[in-house]
């Protein structure tokens, strides 16, 4: 993994602290390295006065808007996203130290697997177009409750592969599987929408191969609005 380049020089950030601000830059210049640090990128965006005032605004409206409470996630190691929130793919790959401000990392896969940490990350689609997904990568998708996600992993995964069996035996290595579910890639705009994390998923059943279905439990019950739209999705 490429070395990191935090320059945070005169102020004393957590780890968190400096993954959110990650986070903020791929949010604003979406390519790595656009300046000679970190926190040159952070400043420049604070230069720009207009653009503060509409993030300002912006924030002020959305916690206006909360429905929904999101929640701590215990993990061992630090990151900083909460639970039921919703966060854009690279502020995930942020989040989780994937991508680093030198280095943003290229894939566009389902499955990310971040080795240093022990933990795989999910990026699900409940809804799946044509126009974003082979025939080959319609994976079949569902909540089945509130606690209970059905999902199907990559072709090549098997209970006999080594991929199959460390998804069965993902709690006795320790490793953490996280869920991030959303409705589909774009919304009735053409905006891409971003994924709730659902937090941590144990393995409750699997049956198949290439693709295996697996059936996880969730820590934490699916939050209401995105529940609702997964239960449509479920009757039919």
């Amino acid at each position: 993994m490429a070395k990191n380049n935090f320059d945070v020089s005169g102020l004393k950030l957590t780890h968190a602290e400096k993954q959110m601000l990650l986070m903020l830059y791929y949010d604003v210049w979406y390519e790595a390295n656009k300046f000679s640090t970190l926190e040159q990128a952070i400043l420049e965006i604070g230069r720009n006065k207009y653009l503060v005032e509409e993030i300002v605004e912006l924030l002020t409206l959305l916690l206006d808007n909360i429905d929904y409470m999101e929640l701590p996630i215990t993990l061992p190691y630090i990151q900083p996203l909460m639970v039921h929130s919703r966060y854009t793919r690279d502020q995930v790959l942020a989040a989780f130290g994937k991508s680093l401000y030198n280095y943003k990392y290229p894939s566009r896969e389902g499955v990310v697997e971040i080795k240093e940490i022990n933990t795989e990350i999910l990026f699900i689609n409940l809804i799946k177009s044509a126009e974003d997904f082979s025939p080959t990568t319609m994976y079949d998708d569902y909540a089945i409750s509130e606690n209970l996600f059905h999902w199907q992993s990559q072709n090549s995964a098997g209970p006999d592969t080594p991929k199959g069996k460390s998804y069965i035996n993902h709690q006795k290595s320790g490793k953490r599987i996280l869920l991030f579910v959303r409705e589909k890639a774009t919304d009735e705009y053409r905006r891409t929408m971003g994924y709730v994390f659902l937090g941590e998923g144990i393995l409750k059943e699997y049956y198949g191969t290439k693709p295996m279905s697996i059936v996880w439990e969730l820590l934490e019950p699916m939050p209401h609005f995105l529940w609702k739209d997964a239960a449509k999705l479920l009757v039919g």
